[in-house]
């Protein structure tokens, strides 16, 4: 899996605004749970999906951008997370072991 770095709150206005023309993932990991290593594991060994970009935020380094993720989305917070942007709303999400690459990709 090839991931975008999500470090910055400027990057959340750049998501909704590509997921217009293409599906934008985010991963939602924390760097402190055993759960969402695993799932970060399982996704990082699959093959790369060039109909979607992915975006990575280790939400522990970045909880601002986490919570804003939850307020912008109006999503409840959890870790690990994934969630699908399209058209600037959040259309699928999921967490710990319901994160799978097959249904994300669904939902393209």
């Amino acid at each position: 899996m090839k991931w975008n770095i999500l470090n910055s709150e400027q990057q959340l206005d750049e998501i909704k605004k590509n997921s217009g023309t293409k599906p934008q993932v985010i991963f939602k990991h924390s760097t402190r749970c055993s759960v969402s290593s695993m799932a970060k594991s399982r996704l990082d060994r699959e093959k790369e999906n060039e109909k979607a970009d992915f975006h990575y935020l280790d939400l522990i380094a970045h909880r601002n951008i986490s919570n804003k993720i939850a307020e912008d989305f109006s999503i409840r917070h959890e870790s690990p997370q994934i969630l699908l942007i399209k058209n600037g709303e959040c259309v699928y999400d999921e967490s710990h072991m319901g994160i799978n690459i097959d249904e994300i990709e669904e939902k393209f």
